[in-house]
């Protein structure tokens, strides 16, 4: 079986919000055996870390899981589903075999029109893009010969976004290292005084007959409300093309979804808390939640953990970190940590003055004022 038999699949049957993401390089492919569906995985502590769900038909997902499981079995592993919604955690648990569940966060769904709706309703949203226009910002969606021609600019982008994140670069399901091919996916990009600035993708969920907006991507000369004009403007795009869902993906460890914490092992629980607690300095997850909330979503689906096992196993985790890290999770964090501590230090050793130049923009600098800081 091929990648192209796997995406073909995925418009077929694709609803996970993350299925485009099965197709991402790195994954092992694993096709059931008539050939109708996949699971797009990658391995790590003998755990088959899977993207999601299987993709195929509704009423096929109980046997292939089953069957899947079984191949995990003989080949000595186990294995969890990340960032599962309802679907898959409904089909697995009504399957005669030990199952847990663990809910990862809420992930924020509209309908494209209701969010451009919002867009132009709430003041806050509207003076943001407003202010963000004043300044010169427009936004364009690229088509894939302009994205291949403009690589080079959109690369330095992305790479210097990534050089502000708290963590190097990470794979599986938040792999933005390759812009070409695009595939299925949809690029939008802003643009001032005619300068790419930031950009936005946009990864279809076929059987939902929408988007999600899974990288945003803002570069230093990025003014306030860029983001936000972005999300705005591909949901007006896709709305006024009839798409009926758009989710902006998960928001780790949010509580939005209303659902009460299903059991778990005292060392997982203490183990999220502390990383809700503590984590900011790798991963703003209140920022990202409230940001996602300010868009005033219609729904919060809960997304899930799902691993065949009686209760979750540490061996389990590790693998999860494994998956995005691309190896020992430690090591991650251990250059995470460096990486904080030498740009603490480089700011430590910068005089007043180049502190504050550096929150300015090249306009404010002609004119010898400063401006606030972009968060």
């Amino acid at each position: 079986m091929s990648l192209e038999q796997a995406r073909a699949l995925v418009r077929a049957h694709g609803w996970n919000a993350t299925v485009y993401q099965t197709l991402n390089r790195g994954l092992t492919h694993w096709f059931a055996t008539g050939g109708d569906a996949f699971a797009g995985y990658v391995t790590h502590a003998g755990v088959r870390v899977v993207a999601g769900s299987p993709v195929c038909a509704l009423d096929r997902l109980p046997g292939v899981l089953e069957e899947f499981e079984a191949d995990a079995t003989a080949a000595g592993q186990r294995v969890c589903y990340f960032a599962a919604g309802a679907r898959l955690e409904t089909a697995r648990l009504a399957i005669a075999a030990p199952a847990h569940v663990v809910i990862l966060g809420a992930q924020p769904s509209w309908r494209p029109a209701t969010l451009a709706d919002t867009v132009e309703r709430v003041p806050s949203l509207r003076a943001q893009i407003r202010r963000a226009r004043n300044k010169g910002l427009g936004v364009a969606e690229w088509d894939a010969g302009r994205v291949a021609s403009a690589l080079p600019t959109l690369e330095r982008l992305r790479d210097d976004w990534l050089a502000t994140r708290g963590l190097p670069p990470m794979g599986f399901l938040v792999d933005i290292r390759d812009l070409e091919p695009l595939g299925d996916r949809r690029v939008f990009v802003a643009e001032r005084h005619g300068e790419p600035v930031a950009f936005l993708v946009a990864a279809p969920v076929p059987q939902r007959r929408g988007w999600l907006l899974e990288h945003c991507v803002r570069g230093p000369g990025a003014p306030n409300g860029t983001t936000e004009s972005l999300v705005a403007d591909a949901a007006m795009t896709v709305a006024a093309e009839g798409s009926e869902y758009l989710t902006l993906g998960l928001s780790p460890l949010s509580l939005r979804a209303g659902i009460p914490p299903l059991a778990a092992p005292a060392w997982l629980r203490l183990t999220m808390q502390w990383a809700r607690a503590h984590g900011r300095r790798f991963y703003n997850f209140d920022g990202v939640d409230a940001f996602k909330a300010k868009f005033r979503p219609e729904a919060w689906e809960p997304i899930y953990a799902v691993s065949n096992e009686p209760r979750p196993t540490a061996r389990t985790w590790y693998a999860i970190g494994s998956a995005f890290a691309g190896g020992a999770p430690i090591a991650l964090l251990a250059r995470g940590v460096a990486s904080a501590l030498a740009r603490e230090a480089r700011r430590a050793s910068l005089p007043i003055r180049s502190v504050h130049a550096l929150r300015r923009t090249p306009e404010a600098h002609a004119r010898g004022a400063r401006v606030r800081p972009t968060p």
